[in-house]
């Protein structure tokens, strides 16, 4: 179970690292074009849902608790950045087996 910090304001979500490490990639790309979006959450503690607005200008921080790195599903990077691109902003959606065709 991974951590991402958010703002380094002891904002935190615990997020299983193999979802994390795919998060990371998509932040990464949609941060390096210049892209801000809005990132949605279910709190682990069912509690809600927590919004966060993903931006360049505010710091972020994965911290992986495991010691390997998951092999990234190129197919959820494609449907995730899809999520991250749309008006509603990124939510994760289950990660599709790495042989189907992604949806659109």
């Amino acid at each position: 179970m991974g951590k991402l910090v958010y703002n380094t304001l002891g904002h935190t979500l615990d997020i299983e690292d193999r979802t994390l490490s795919h998060l990371r990639v998509v932040f990464m790309n949609k941060l390096r074009r210049g892209e801000p979006f809005m990132f949605h959450f279910p709190m682990g503690d069912g509690s809600g849902t927590r919004s966060l607005w993903i931006s360049p200008s505010i710091p972020l921080v994965f911290h992986f608790y495991g010691g390997k790195a998951p092999q990234v599903n190129r197919r959820w990077i494609e449907e995730l950045m899809n999520e991250a691109s749309a008006p509603q902003g990124l939510t994760v959606v289950p990660e599709p087996s790495a042989d189907t065709a992604p949806t659109n």
